[in-house]
């Protein structure tokens, strides 16, 4: 079988995991309303696929140096048509919180098993080159599938089954059965199926920046559509969350042409430059201004850093390219779901605006941290390659 067939399914599989993540988002104010729950309810639910993904992470990111990489990402597709036919059935707010979780689970499951399967594909000479394949997927992914409902919505009107939903729990189940057909590359070691995330030496940098970076576009899919639904923008939802993603596919073709320390800098100047951008059109009701920031937001998140910290956890550990992809996403995930969380309780006590106020600051603070720190131990090393 010819390398393209398997490469062109797995990232297929990949994006329809991730399709299914962000799906539900431009309904999150339906559900809420539905159930009479406040802002710090909807972060919850947001936030609710970290409890399902981050315990996955921590406790079976090898599961599939054990029993292969092919069952994890089928088992994946399925918990994604599983999570969005319950919220066909019971369209609520628990409902929402009970399918976050299960998404939570398929994600961490796929794209630890995902990334390790692709560069066993494409061989060990070509980790970028999987690395770019698996961030491109996984990031149309989450864009695609909260556009694809917005589009749904606004043809079809108010309703609690969009035909994005329909597509994903026709699809999903169709690829899970391709999945296990995929060639049997990776060859299954005799280790404990519990098996904790690694963090390769040198890449803190690297995971501090996806922590940073992926709180920015948590707080553009879940926060910032409430503020925009306050300001009757609520239409523009499912654009503004796709483009929180999908600009950072667009950037990665230009981030795998540097080197990724130089992308990974790229991606931390832009962090706070995009989300000031977006708070300022959420000031002034301008939306131009809304997608501007998100977009540059979007190239930081999902295109310089996303790539570079992938690449480069791949590269410093070769063997367990598996357990450093799920510590990598410990740090991604814990950026995506505290901050918003809290941005939420802040919302209801002082309202949105003020709370998205207070996490720009926050996000301006870390992002001097992150560089002072990163500037303070590179100095040393280059003083030393200097001397020598």
């Amino acid at each position: 079988m010819s390398k393209l067939i398997p490469v062109s399914l797995l990232a297929l599989g990949l994006f329809t995991v991730t399709f299914a993540v962000n799906l539900q988002a431009p309904l999150y104010d339906v559900y809420a309303a539905q159930s009479d729950v406040g802002a710090t309810a909807v972060t919850i639910a947001f936030a609710a696929y970290v409890a399902g993904l981050m315990p996955t992470l921590l406790l079976l990111g090898g599961l599939s140096d054990r029993i292969g990489r092919r069952v994890p990402i089928a088992l994946a597709l399925m918990l994604g048509a599983g999570a969005t036919a319950l919220l066909v059935q019971v369209p609520s707010w628990t409902s929402l919180v009970g399918a976050r979780v299960l998404l939570g689970v398929g994600t961490g499951l796929a794209t630890t098993a995902g990334t390790a399967y692709m560069s066993e594909i494409l061989g060990t000479d070509r980790v970028r080159t999987a690395a770019l394949i698996v961030t491109s997927a996984t990031s149309l992914g989450f864009g695609g599938g909260a556009l694809a409902t917005g589009i749904s919505l606004g043809v079809q009107g108010p309703t609690y089954m969009p035909a994005s939903y329909i597509g994903l729990c026709v699809m999903a189940p169709v690829l899970a059965v391709i999945a296990l057909g995929l060639p049997r590359i990776d060859r299954p070691r005799a280790v404990s199926i519990l098996r904790l995330p690694v963090f390769p030496a040198g890449t803190w940098v690297f995971g501090t920046a996806m922590a940073l970076a992926w709180s920015t576009t948590g707080m553009t899919i879940a926060v910032v559509p409430l503020e925009l639904g306050a300001n009757n923008l609520g239409g523009w939802t499912g654009l503004v969350i796709f483009l929180a993603i999908f600009v950072g596919f667009l950037c990665q073709p230009i981030a795998r042409r540097m080197t990724n320390e130089r992308a990974l800098a790229w991606g931390v100047a832009l962090i706070p430059l995009g989300f000031l951008v977006l708070l300022a059109g959420v000031w002034w009701k301008g939306l131009a201004l809304v997608l501007l920031g998100t977009c540059i937001t979007s190239s930081a998140s999902y295109g310089f850093t996303y790539l570079a910290s992938m690449a480069e956890v791949s590269l410093r550990a070769p063997d367990d390219r598996a357990r450093a992809t799920a510590g990598l996403f410990v740090y991604a995930y814990f950026g995506f779901s505290v901050p918003v969380i809290a941005t939420g309780v802040l919302a209801d006590m002082f309202g949105l605006f003020s709370a998205l106020i207070v996490f720009a600051a926050f996000q301006i603070a870390a992002t001097a941290g992150i560089v002072f720190l990163w500037l303070r131990r590179a100095a040393p090393l280059d003083a030393a390659h200097n001397v020598g």
